[in-house]
């Protein structure tokens, strides 16, 4: 496949049309909503379908392969939000507590901003293995700690809030389900194909409508009382992690296809565990203003733009098409 047609594909896939359907809705400002409990029933199954399938495909993988990259994720999310935090120090007047908590967000992951681009790999038949799942998962938490340091909270009472990732819901389903798959094998996988392969897409199509619909109705909420200054920080920041990830996967030797999982990883911006642990830890932060960042800049950038580029420029520079 050209590098062309890589991005041509992944923009006009269903799951990424369904996206940009909720946006629409939303500019519209249509009625269309779906059940919380449905929304969360779809979510729950995403994280536990990529989580399965990443054990299962790790069960064939070696265990020294994955320490390299998993130890990058770790610094990559302890990093990035120092490198987020002197960006909006330099571009924006954000006092010191709502740039921490921004930061924190950029160093940490959106799972599923990976898990639509685990499917660009699948459709695109790349080789990713299973390591990555773990990778996503490691990368919760160090962004929290340092943006806690960030915002001189580390040693305050927040700082113990630092837990709260590792107990978040999603994280325990995605560790558990990676658990369970690795230790099933393809036998396992074999058995649940039909609901966590076959079935995969389609929920997949729904779950990001309804994200089109929260993401677009953030936006019209809160976007007139974004500064540009902070509105650009969603939109490079996502390119220059990236741009770390790839030299990083270039030092390890990562294939293409897990590269662009890592740009995408590095790249994300969390807005469910992060946000979560800021509250109770940053009080005076303002929820709007990371939420509506990450959630209504970054989040569509990275479906629609992101995505693309990424696997795109890791074919190009880590050899050609697999």
């Amino acid at each position: 496949m050209e590098h062309g047609s890589i991005a041509l594909a992944t923009l006009a896939s269903p799951p990424v049309l369904f996206f940009v359907l909720g946006l629409a809705a939303a500019f519209i400002r249509s009625d269309l909503k779906f059940p919380e409990a449905f929304a969360k029933g779809l979510s729950l199954f995403l994280i536990m379908a990529i989580g399965f399938k990443g054990g299962a495909e790790m069960a064939r993988a070696s265990l020294g392969d994955i320490i390299p990259v998993l130890l990058a994720g770790v610094v990559l999310s302890a990093a990035l939000p120092a490198l987020s935090f002197g960006l909006l120090r330099a571009t924006t007047s954000l006092p010191r507590v709502d740039m921490a908590a921004i930061a924190a967000h950029y160093g940490s992951i959106s799972i599923v901003t990976f898990i639509a681009a685990s499917d660009a790999a699948r459709m695109l038949q790349l080789d990713t293995g299973g390591a990555m799942v773990a990778v996503a998962a490691a990368m919760e938490a160090p962004a929290i700690l340092t943006g806690l340091l960030l915002a001189g909270a580390a040693g305050r009472s927040g700082g113990l809030r630092l837990v709260e990732p590792l107990t978040n819901g999603s994280i325990v389903l995605l560790l558990g389900a990676f658990a369970i798959g690795w230790i099933s094998g393809e036998t396992g996988m074999a058995a649940v194909a039909p609901l966590f392969v076959d079935a995969f897409r389609g929920v997949l199509c729904l779950f990001l409508l309804d994200m089109g619909l929260i993401a677009g109705r953030g936006l019209v909420e809160h976007g007139r009382k974004m500064r540009p200054g902070v509105v650009l920080h969603g939109l490079y920041m996502p390119l220059i992690a990236a741009g770390i990830a790839l030299a990083i996967s270039r030092g390890l030797g990562l294939s293409p296809g897990n590269a662009a999982l890592l740009m995408t990883l590095a790249a994300s911006a969390s807005y469910i565990a992060v946000p979560a642990a800021m509250r109770l830890a940053l009080p005076k932060a303002r929820p709007a203003l990371s939420l509506t960042l990450s959630l209504g800049i970054t989040f569509p950038f990275n479906l629609l733009i992101g995505i693309p580029l990424y696997f795109t420029t890791a074919q190009m520079v880590l050899g050609g098409v697999q």
